[in-house]
């Protein structure tokens, strides 16, 4: 049985509180994850094209209202 399995099994096993608690948690992780993967992203430069063409869009007028 792999981890993910046991994990499924110990999850659908929890009392709605429980699982409340654990989705609470679990969001918390994910945030922090996604906020370290763009971190990463940002200092590798992997976002930097996109940047530029953001500012030139900007710049050029061509940026759409929020």
């Amino acid at each position: 049985m792999s981890n993910v399995q046991e994990l499924e099994i110990a999850v659908s096993q929890l009392s709605i509180n429980e699982l409340l608690q654990f989705s609470e948690w679990f969001e918390e992780f994910l945030a922090d994850q996604w906020d370290k993967k763009i971190e990463a992203d940002i200092l590798a430069g992997h976002l930097d094209a996109a940047g530029k063409r953001a500012d030139d869009d900007f710049l050029a007028g061509r940026a759409s209202p929020l």
